[in-house]
């Protein structure tokens, strides 16, 4: 049997906008929907059908796809073809219905799934300093968490008789209307204490201290959150736990300052080492290392010591350490030292002279050392 035009299925024209796709998918859903036609396989069809129509023309690329090769163009392409069921619809569809006579049921005839429950997140502060974030680490803490007791004892709700929502049938204009609610005494979950722990909260729950280890990957930076799965607080009854959020704080270097993927150090060197060039000492984020500072070396140079930084969390590269040459210009001169730079300067002979048994750097040298 051949598939009805997507369009004439909704009633609607090609040039429907989204809008108009919506309410049109949304009166024919609410018009079949199984809970107003228990048994009708029929009216499943068609609801069915509605549904795989709105799925192709509520989404702009399958919509093009559909509009330019028609059916045949959504070969290969997820949709619901009649094969998925009602339990698929009403989880990729399930806004259409809101706010329409208190919802609908999840299935046929008035059944209801239990209300699925996720408990709350925790949050925790972790300090890193620059040669951890620099490396993807490991750390291990301890967290605690609230957890069912064991010893607390559960049984069925005797409301809603374990389904976790009530059902009622009401008459209204358009004839019998079926509506489901989560179940008050239960709160959806289908189950209710029948014999609480002592050591337990009102909710039959306690809490437990767990070591939990965290990779945390190399790049982070103040500020970031990494989300752990399923190492948050259950919930109540029953239910997936919740997530660990863990914010990054990030420690500050005695002498390294982080700029994105960048580490900068500041470097003091003499007028002498500045003239004649040195081998220094400098730290960086895994230790010490030695670097050589050229002869004639200008205040405000800066030497780029490729991936010596951090890695970056986004892409395969690492930054660079750049170092900074400040050039320390001594505030109190010794009246040797006033006199020879005056000599120097009266004399023009602040270039160095190969005539001159030592030249004036190496005479500059002498003097401040």
């Amino acid at each position: 049997m051949s598939k009805r035009d997507y369009y004439e299925v909704l009633g609607i024209s090609k040039n429907a906008n989204n809008k108009e796709i919506k309410q049109a998918y949304r009166k024919l859903a609410i018009k079949y929907h199984p809970d107003r036609n228990p048994g009708n396989n029929e009216a499943e069809e068609k609801f069915k059908e509605a549904a795989e129509a709105y799925e192709v023309l509520s989404n702009p690329e399958k919509k093009s796809r559909y509009d330019q090769f028609g059916h045949q163009g959504m070969s290969g392409s997820r949709g619901f073809g009649g094969n998925m069921n009602m339990e698929d619809i009403f989880d990729q569809f399930g806004d259409i219905f809101g706010g329409f006579g208190g919802g609908f049921s999840g299935g046929f005839g008035g059944s209801s799934r239990n209300r699925s429950i996720k408990g709350s997140n925790l949050r925790i502060r972790i300090k890193l300093n620059l040669k951890e974030i620099s490396e993807e680490v490991t750390k291990k803490i301890k967290i605690k968490r609230l957890c069912p007791d064991e010893n607390t004892q559960y049984g069925v709700c005797n409301v809603c008789n374990g389904t976790g929502g009530v059902t009622k049938i009401a008459n209204t204009i358009l004839g019998q209307m079926q509506t489901t609610t989560t179940c008050s005494n239960c709160n959806g979950t289908g189950k209710i204490i029948i014999n609480k722990s002592p050591n337990s909260d009102s909710q039959g729950m306690i809490q437990k201290e767990e070591l939990t280890e965290i990779s945390i990957p190399a790049g982070v930076s103040e500020g970031m959150q990494l989300k752990i799965r399923n190492k948050g607080n259950y919930p109540p009854f029953d239910g997936s736990p919740g997530d660990l959020l863990v914010l990054i704080e990030e420690e500050n270097h005695t002498e390294l300052i982080r700029e994105g993927v960048n580490i900068h150090y500041d470097l003091y060197i003499s007028i002498p080492e500045a003239i004649l060039g040195c081998n220094v000492e400098i730290p960086t984020i895994s230790g010490k290392a030695k670097i050589t500072i050229p002869s004639g070396v200008q205040s405000g140079k800066i030497l780029r010591l490729k991936s010596k930084g951090i890695p970056s969390i986004e892409v395969n590269k690492k930054g660079d350490l750049l170092v900074h040459i400040n050039i320390w210009t001594p505030n109190n001169l010794t009246s040797e030292q006033q006199s020879f730079f005056k000599k120097n300067l009266q004399s023009n002979e602040f270039l160095p002279n190969p005539k001159n048994e030592k030249s004036f750097f190496e005479k500059v040298k002498e003097m401040f050392n």
